[in-house]
């Protein structure tokens, strides 16, 4: 340590000459020493250094240094306010105060001497600190000459080891570029015959550079890894590829991490549950799902899943991307070999299963049957009421039930919604008096049948014609509920209109009002299009009409147009029929012999 901080001393005292030669305003009367440099301080504290001008006139700062210590020399000093000219000296004086403090702090973390794995020696501390300040100089500027790292490394005749090279690639505060060079040189060249890359000096390397996150850095290290593979030492090992598909995945590179899980196989290492995690998320978060289902078959054909809390992630991955059944295959896999996800990414998959874009009839029972791995169904409604409103889209609608049963019996307790899933797919398929009977049930466990249950039960008496049951519906709504909706009403209005008894159709629509719903257009405006396509009435398509524009409703000119056409047909339809009356009368009287005699009689007459 002393030895370091002499050689900074004695660089720092030979700048301070130099620079007394080059400006004449610098008076120093006695030269620094080692101890006086040691008296700077790194950081100046409270009064310890104070900088002023001399001359309001001087384009070159002047200073003065001062320290309030009672060291001798520099007391004498602050009594004949000797000065200085700073400039370049000061920045060169506090990198070098830099260096000594790194130094001594590297000291004080290794004070134990480190042994050589070859002949048993301790590591030169000296070549040590100047390979590593070499590293941490600008692209191999070093004593003011810039030149190439590996040239000045050849330079240095350094005696290379395993420990030794470690020690510089754990140092701190060197660009991972730089320790890719100096590895890179003492791995090639003359170097090879005192020093042979080795599994733990690479891995080394690898995990210091991917703590620095940088693309360029990243593919040179993977380079330089491929160089090394491709000798066939065997020195690449499965935690180092694994860390560099780390790195690529973090940085986005999906790609350059399965060219790394591509090589696997080349540099005879065995793949392990990380490899294809790591791999598998570096893929999904570039969307390279194509490489994905590959690398996704291999690892749960070897078996090889990571831990419980990764397989969940690679779960989630390949849901996200849709790919289901890869999905199915991971979890078939964990659970045989007793590893189950957490509950959050079993939650997903179940969600997944039942996607309705999908409507795949086998996910969705498969996702069925991952309910009875569900530990804590307390919680898991949202769970249950997907998986029952998937079996009725798939028009399992017994199996639906079955699952209602089921919930009802032993949890979780079954609300408003998952009955009305049920209700809804029975009455779309017509079979009202089960979907009565669920309603009855749902009434049972102490709950409201709400508005949308009426209405789809009404929905599905009037699809089917049933007007009467329809309407026992709409009373029973009205008993329940004191606001009703527009959707109940505008469903019995298109049940009566379809059987054409317009008149209850109108006497709804005049109801609504009562019950707190308001007619809209669309109301009024279907209603007219019936009466006039079905009835012909365009009497009462007038009526509401008017009544609309009382409402400050408007009517669409299409609708418009329709009830003049009907009105200006019947008038047709009156005069032609006149117009056949009168014509039959003249026949009878005139009795012509041929039809041009009877063209002229009509046409006098």
């Amino acid at each position: 340590m002393w030895r370091s901080r002499l050689l900074a001393a004695q660089r720092f005292r030979s700048s301070l000459t130099r620079s007394s030669q080059l400006h004449s305003k610098v008076h120093t009367s006695q030269t620094l020493t080692p101890t006086h440099f040691r008296s700077i301080p790194l950081f100046p504290q409270s009064n310890a250094i104070r900088f002023f001008s001399s001359s309001s006139t001087d384009t070159i700062t002047d200073v003065e240094v001062s320290t309030d210590s009672n060291n001798g020399v520099i007391a004498d000093e602050n009594d004949k306010n000797d000065t200085f000219n700073i400039g370049e000296i000061w920045n060169q004086g506090v990198d070098e105060v830099k260096n000594v403090f790194e130094t001594e702090a590297f000291d004080s973390e290794n004070q134990d001497p480190v042994e050589l794995n070859n002949d048993g020696g301790t590591l030169d501390v000296e070549e040590l600190d100047r390979v590593i300040t070499l590293l941490k100089s600008d692209i191999g500027e070093f004593d003011g000459v810039r030149r190439s790292i590996e040239s000045s490394l050849d330079e240095m005749n350094l005696n290379l080891s395993e420990e030794f090279v470690v020690r510089v690639l754990v140092s701190e505060n060197v660009s991972g570029e730089s320790l890719i060079d100096f590895f890179k040189w003492a791995a090639g060249g003359s170097n090879e015959q005192v020093f042979s890359v080795t599994t733990r000096s690479l891995d080394v390397l690898v995990r210091v550079v991917s703590a620095e996150m940088k693309k360029k850095v990243a593919y040179k290290l993977w380079d330089l890894v491929k160089e090394i593979g491709e000798k066939g030492d065997g020195v690449v090992s499965t935690e180092t590829l694994n860390a560099l598909i780390s790195l690529f995945s973090r940085l986005g590179k999906g790609m350059a991490g399965y060219e790394v899980f591509d090589k696997f196989g080349d540099f005879s290492c065995v793949t392990n549950a990380d490899t294809y995690y790591f791999t598998i998320q570096a893929l999904c978060r570039r969307s390279i799902y194509d490489r994905v289902g590959l690398v996704c078959e291999r690892m749960v054909s070897e078996g090889k899943l990571p831990e419980a809390a990764k397989v969940g992630d690679v779960i989630y991955y390949l849901c996200k991307a849709g790919m289901v059944k890869e999905a199915r295959s991971v979890y078939l896999s964990a659970k045989e070999k007793q590893q189950y996800p957490p509950q959050p990414s079993v939650n997903f998959l179940i969600s997944s299963l039942c996607d309705r874009k999908k409507n795949d009839a086998d996910s969705v029972h498969f996702a069925l049957k991952m309910l009875d791995d569900i530990e804590n169904k307390k919680y898991a409604i949202k769970q249950f009421s997907c998986v029952i409103q998937a079996l009725c889209r798939v028009n399992d609608i017994e199996a639906a039930k079955a699952l209602l049963s089921r919930m009802i019996d032993n949890g979780p307790p079954p609300g408003n919604a998952i009955f009305n899933t049920i209700i809804n797919a029975l009455s779309k398929s017509g079979d009202m008096t089960e979907a009565i009977n669920v309603m009855r049930m749902m009434e049972n466990r102490g709950l409201k049948p709400d508005v949308f249950a009426y209405s789809v039960i009404m929905s599905g008496y009037a699809k089917g014609g049933e007007m009467e049951e329809a309407s026992k519906m709409l009373t029973e709504a009205k008993k329940n509920h004191c606001k009703l909706t527009p959707v109940i009403y505008h469903t019995i209005i298109r049940g009566y209109c379809k059987l054409e008894q317009f008149g209850k159709a109108v006497k709804l629509l005049e109801e609504m009002e009562e019950y707190g719903v308001r007619p809209n257009t669309d109301e009024y405006n279907k209603l007219i299009q019936s009466l006039c396509l079905k009835a012909a009435d365009w009497v009462m398509a007038e009526k509401l009409m008017e009544e609309m524009t009382k409402k400050g409703l408007h009517l669409n000119g299409i609708t418009k147009s329709l009830i003049r056409a009907v009105k200006e047909l019947e008038e047709e339809g009156k005069e032609a029929k006149e117009a056949t009356v009168a014509a039959k009368l003249i026949y009878k009287t005139n009795k012509p012999n041929s039809p041009q005699a009877f063209r002229e009689i009509v046409w006098i007459n």
